[in-house]
């Protein structure tokens, strides 16, 4: 089993980066390799909860998040720095994740085997 790292830093409103991120983690779950996923910078705002997606034409894929834990990958992490930028805590998010400060997202990337930037 691998450690795979899928790490998020677009916003979940440009193209589809956030998406094809969740179909890929949902796929390495899938096939059992030991998944975690790093949201920064704006990808952060695609764990916001309550968003209405549809008013600027998206398909609503954000509720599709809350479905990690079925797959069973647990290990959702968030920036701290990104967080703050967006004004944002851990209770405004759809999920529950680990926030991580710089040290220890350094620390995350360098444990894994594979890292996939989207």
């Amino acid at each position: 089993m691998k450690n795979i790292l899928v790490l998020s830093r677009h916003s979940p409103f440009d193209e589809q980066h956030i998406r094809e991120a969740l179909d890929m983690t949902l796929i390495f779950a899938a096939i059992e390799q030991n998944i975690s996923w790093l949201f920064s910078d704006a990808a952060v705002l695609a764990l916001k909860a309550h968003q209405q997606p549809h008013i600027i034409g998206l398909k609503n894929y954000f509720k599709t998040i809350k479905t990690l834990e079925l797959y069973d990958v647990d290990n959702i992490y968030v920036c701290e720095k990104s967080l703050l930028d967006y004004d944002l805590v851990p209770s405004d998010l759809l999920i529950t994740v680990n926030v991580l400060n710089f040290q220890q997202q350094r620390q995350l990337i360098m444990q894994q085997q594979q890292v996939v930037t989207l």
